[in-house]
């Protein structure tokens, strides 16, 4: 069997992302890239991406550049088309190393992180069998899905939300960016209507939002006024790159620091365990390398004995492949569940995902398990 074509589809919401004024859903992404990996023997592999759809269709289809074993310019698709799809590590290695003087982070490895997740899902076609059970380990048949979602601007709308996902029968809420961090009172009385509301019984979860640039100390003030609504975990209060700031911060606080949405490589996530001593690993499937890096960051969290929940945000295709990386954990504890009502996140698979008892069933069918609605690429596609 051999790769036929590697694609980036470009799609566009009709809507634009947006934060939402009262206790109404957030719309969701505007752009998504989707890429399609072909073959040879008619099975084709998929995966979105939550980045630049336009730059990463030029990463991937741009021409190659030198004669074999000089490559370091490529295109990605160059690098690979033609080659067996059953070797998902080392065509991961010969696209990083092929990319390397304009990649190593950013677009280039979520571009490849899409291609390897890809790759993945035909393997699991090829040989009947899901993702998780490639990987290695299938130790569940279902992970707790916790509610992910944009802070509201007043306590009445964070209450009127989080009454909506205890409805929804969610046992757990993340609350995150939107308004946070705007003012500091305001901030702590958001999640104390959020707690009130839910009660003791549901866990909360709090993601800060790095675009409001902190300092460490000014991060562990932000924690402390927290701590008393007893968040599960708090998420990236800080930089991606202040290792030395989430160590800091950290070792001054009791609640848990979660990060790494951001992060790429094992490396970067052997950084963020060493160095900033998070609590927490949040790999982006799409973003940190695909299935081929996830399943070695699980491994080195297991080693440091610091835990895995996935970040995954865009669409019900991430969610699936993010149940599978669930799955193969030992020690799992949550899948994200994006709450937005876009059609990029609801409507991009035949059969949306369906929560049963706060939970997610890791889908059975060969792959990621669960196909892609071809009627609503054409719709939104618009490159």
């Amino acid at each position: 069997m051999k790769i036929t074509n590697v694609e980036v589809l470009v799609l566009k919401s009709p809507g634009l992302y947006n934060r939402p004024a009262g206790s109404e859903e957030p719309l969701g992404p505007t752009y998504m890239g989707l890429v399609r990996v072909s073959t040879d023997a008619g099975i084709t592999g998929y995966s979105d991406m939550e980045t630049s759809a336009p730059v990463a269709k030029a990463a991937v289809e741009a021409p190659s550049w030198s004669e074999p074993g000089n490559e370091c310019f490529e295109g990605l698709a160059s690098l690979i088309v033609g080659e067996n799809p059953l070797e998902p590590e080392r065509l991961w290695y010969k696209m990083y190393r092929g990319s390397i003087y304009y990649g190593r982070r950013g677009v280039a490895i979520q571009a490849i992180s899409a291609i390897d997740i890809a790759l993945w899902d035909i393997m699991g076609k090829f040989y009947g069998q899901p993702v998780c059970v490639l990987l290695g380990a299938k130790w569940r048949d279902r992970v707790r899905a916790y509610a992910s979602t944009l802070f509201r601007a007043t306590p009445e709308a964070m209450r009127e939300a989080a009454r909506r996902y205890l409805d929804q029968g969610f046992t757990a809420i993340k609350f995150g960016w939107g308004v946070f961090g705007e003012d500091a009172g305001r901030d702590v009385r958001l999640v104390e209507a959020a707690r009130t509301e839910i009660g003791d019984g549901i866990d909360l979860l709090i993601d800060t939002g790095w675009f409001v640039e902190r300092t460490p100390k000014q991060a562990i003030q932000v924690v402390r006024s927290l701590e008393p609504y007893r968040p599960f975990f708090i998420e990236e209060p800080l930089h991606p790159e202040d290792y030395d700031g989430y160590r800091r911060l950290a070792e001054a606080v009791e609640t848990p620091i979660a990060c790494g949405e951001q992060e790429a490589t094992e490396w970067g996530f052997h950084d963020l365990i060493t160095r900033a001593k998070v609590d927490i690993l949040q790999p982006d499937l799409t973003r940190c390398g695909g299935f081929t890096v996830a399943r070695k960051i699980v491994h080195i969290a297991e080693r440091a004995n610091v835990l895995v929940i996935p970040h995954s945000w865009s669409s019900d295709l991430l969610t699936a492949a993010s149940l599978h990386l669930n799955a193969f954990q030992r020690r799992a504890v949550f899948i994200e569940f994006n709450t937005s009502q876009g059609p990029l996140s609801r409507e991009l698979v035949n059969n949306p995902l369906r929560m049963q008892d706060g939970y997610l069933e890791v889908p059975t069918a060969p792959g990621l398990g669960v196909e892609v609605n071809q009627e609503v690429i054409e719709k939104y596609r618009i490159a």
